[in-house]
């Protein structure tokens, strides 16, 4: 444990040793200058020299620790020799001895050698985490001096809010702040305390069931082809189905349509994808923009959005505009499907900022203007903001400018808004706001500042990539095309709602990459099916039920009392709290598994065979090139004669790994030529695929519920092929009476 404590805090230690070396390093350059004839440090011409030969010892010795053993059976291997156990021993006492001295020099606890205070490895860790925070912030200080920046001032706070009493750790320190504007801030607000719950005031109550999300668009404007009927306000009452009232309504909507045996439209589908699929940019958005250069931000005029009658008039307003930026606040920690905030609109003339926590069930009205192919709405990254607008208000973009994919495309060094900002603008945001909690109400002045500035420029930014692109055409229209066409693309999605199966915990044990046994895996699936439960009832996400990190402790823990499961949680979640006897039982419920060794699968993606279009991007074409012919064109061509047919190999693609095949001699060839089959064993295949193609959407769903329908006698009889036959379900069923089979 020794070694493995000095590897690891060799390599931790590495930063706070290289901040140090720039700082002491500082502050000999700072004496040198008032000494003009001293060293800086003793045997080196420079700073950069010493840091030079720092740095490549640090690599040395992180690179030394990474090449030990592994924790788990490679270690116990190794440490089963006498040698290395020697080793081991005597390097990590040197290690911690080192690293004791270090830390004393900088009046830091330095007792990692004294194995009677300190007896576990992360009690060392955590050690090492205090004297690193304690020497990067005199690092801090020592540059700031250095740079003239003076760090005594108090951090911004919304109104109401109580400043830190104490320090944990180096991410909520003080951050420094010279003047109103200063760019040296790095205070974040990540979640707002005592804050009522804006859900518990929407007039539609949130839907947190595990069931599909349905469009919430009941009129649809600018229509070029009409809504589907189950997506009218008729077709969501149900009257002439009461039967279904007990179930949720994407449920009811499915079993009636199986019911009546309707070839109805699919309710799930995007209500404008006709519209979008038939959408082409006006001319006038085709050719080189003229460039109108934005207002100042001081000079704008300002509007905070909060009732009905303000909204309608903000909908006048945008209908008689070309152009308008738009984006979004979003938050999602205190809520399972999150919320949307805030939403900033700019003109050319005009900001606005909409309260959509007061407005959530109004918002819907702007689908006037939002899908009017007249004008155009500019957003940056829109991928999230797209699915956003469907979860939250029924809202659907339709002509929509991204200026995301615009940067993307002029291969700009960055993408973000913030180097568009600096590059079009000079304006430096303000991102300490970034992570902040958009429920509060009242905003302060901050928050609104740095909200407006997210759209107040992107009209003009949008001029001026739209410039770019046109140059960039060479005063073609052809990227600006491909830039709207990906901007279509992005409106094309659909928010899908996270739903829970049986196998949903399989995704996040696979991202893990650990092994447990049968009563860890089972603690892990019944942890993970309460987190979504709870989350789901209590409209909570699932981070703030029971953080990934911490189900997967108490998976691995199987604690046998209360408060094993409090300790495994730092801090200790509310809910879990709350719930500790009900996690309790499961944890029990776990323990009585079989102990056996878990063997799950990862069932990687297999490809599907790629077709003609998608081979001729692998294959090199020449003008004798028959790859592509089927074999009987060369039978009947008369001017080849009767000739006897040259034998094809098997091997599909020129010079392409992924299409490598044996054949049935054992023979990989090397290179070769495609002949498309005239005859196929999996002929029947092939028709019943294309037949199930022909399916819709309805009756899929409802094949997979009738396949997924089991005899449940089926489970305690033996198979005709394996006498012997257990099911699976018995097998790790204590309960079972045929267990010992």
């Amino acid at each position: 444990m020794a070694a493995a404590a000095g590897s690891g805090c060799g390599a931790g230690g590495s930063p706070a040793g290289q901040e140090g070396t720039r700082a002491a390093a500082a502050a000999g350059l700072a004496g040198s200058e008032g000494s003009g004839s001293a060293a800086v440090l003793p045997g080196f011409d420079d700073v950069d020299a010493f840091v030079k030969h720092a740095l490549g010892t640090v690599v040395a010795a992180t690179k030394a620790s990474n090449g030990l053993p592994q924790p788990g059976d490679e270690y116990d291997f190794y440490r089963s020799f006498p040698g290395f156990r020697a080793f081991c021993e005597t390097q990590g006492e040197r290690l911690l001895h080192c690293m004791s001295r270090v830390m004393q020099h900088h009046g830091c606890r330095s007792h990692l050698r004294d194995r009677s205070k300190v007896t576990e490895l992360e009690d060392k860790f955590d050690m090492l985490v205090d004297a690193n925070d304690i020497i990067l912030e005199r690092v801090g200080i020592l540059l700031d001096e250095a740079a003239g920046v003076n760090r005594n001032q108090q951090p911004v706070l919304p109104a109401g809010s109580q400043p830190p009493q104490t320090i944990i750790s180096s991410w909520n320190r003080k951050a420094g702040e010279s003047h109103k504007g200063s760019q040296s801030e790095t205070f974040r607000l990540l979640h707002a305390k005592n804050i009522s719950r804006p859900q518990l005031r929407f007039r539609e109550k949130v839907d947190n069931s595990n069931t599909p999300f349905v469009p919430k668009l009941c009129i649809k404007p600018n229509a070029l082809k009409p809504l589907p009927e189950a997506l009218t306000k008729s077709g969501r009452e149900r009257k002439e189905r009461p039967e279904d009232l007990d179930v949720p309504a994407a449920l009811a909507d499915f079993i009636h349509q199986q019911r009546t045996q309707q070839t109805e439209q699919d309710m799930f589908a995007h209500p404008y994808q006709y519209e979008l699929e038939h959408f082409s940019p006006p001319d006038g958005v085709l050719q080189k923009p003229e460039v109108q250069m934005y207002r100042p931000m001081e000079e704008t005029p300002f509007h905070f959005i909060t009732t009905l009658d303000e909204l309608v008039e903000l909908n006048e307003k945008l209908m008689n505009c070309k152009e308008f930026a738009l984006d979004l606040e979003h938050h999602s920690y205190r809520s399972f499907l999150g919320l949307t905030c805030l939403m900033q609109i700019s003109t050319r003339t005009e900001d606005f900022i909409v309260d959509t926590l007061e407005l959530r069930s109004d918002m819907n009205l702007l689908n006037e203007t939002f899908t009017d192919p007249a004008i155009v709405k500019v957003l940056h990254g829109a991928d999230s903001d797209v699915e956003w607008l469907q979860k939250d208000f029924g809202l659907y973009l339709v002509n929509m400018f991204d200026t995301h994919q615009a940067a993307r495309l002029l291969n700009l060094g960055r993408h973000s808004l913030d180097h568009l900002l600096k590059l079009y603008c000079n304006v430096d945001a303000d991102k300490q706001y970034q992570l902040a909690d958009w429920r509060i109400r009242p905003l302060p002045e901050e928050m609104v500042h740095y909200a407006r500035e997210d759209t107040h420029y992107l009209l003009y930014i949008y001029d001026k990539v739209r410039e770019a692109l046109w140059e960039r055409g060479n005063q073609q229209p052809t990227q600006l095309q491909v830039v709207w066409q990906r901007s279509r693309d992005i409106c094309l999605k659909r928010y899908i709602k996270p739903l829970f199966s049986d196998e949903s915990y399989l995704e996040l044990y696979r991202k893990q990459k650990k092994h447990l046994d049968t009563q860890q895996l089972t603690a892990f699936r019944l942890l993970f099916a309460w987190r979504d439960k709870m989350a789901r009832q209590e409209d909570e996400s699932t981070g703030y039920v029971l953080p990934s990190h911490m189900l997967l402790k108490i998976s691995e823990e199987l604690p046998k009392e209360h408060q094993g499961i409090i300790a495994c949680c730092n801090p200790v979640p509310p809910l879990v709290r709350q719930q500790i006897n009900e996690l309790h039982l499961l944890i029990q419920q776990a323990r009585e598994m079989p102990l056996l060794k878990s063997e799950v699968v990862v069932t990687a993606k297999k490809r599907a065979p790629l077709t003609s279009p998608e081979r001729l991007e692998n294959t090199f074409f020449g003008p004798h090139d028959s790859s592509q012919a089927p074999v009987g064109d060369f039978q009947s061509n008369p001017a080849l004669g009767n000739l006897e047919p040259a034998p094809v190999l098997e091997h599909g693609c020129l010079f392409s790994d992924s299409e490598r095949t044996v054949n049935t001699e054992g023979v990989q060839p090397e290179s070769c030529l495609v002949a498309t089959a005239t005859l196929s064993i999996f002929s029947e295949c092939d028709e019943a695929a294309g037949k199930e193609k022909t399916l819709t959407t309805a009756q899929k769903k409802a094949q997979r519920i009738m396949e997924s329908f089991e005899n449940p006698f089926r489970m305690y009889l033996p198979s005709e092929q394996n006498p012997a036959y257990v099911s699976q379900s018995a097998k790790f069923d204590p309960s079972s009476k045929i267990y010992e089979v």
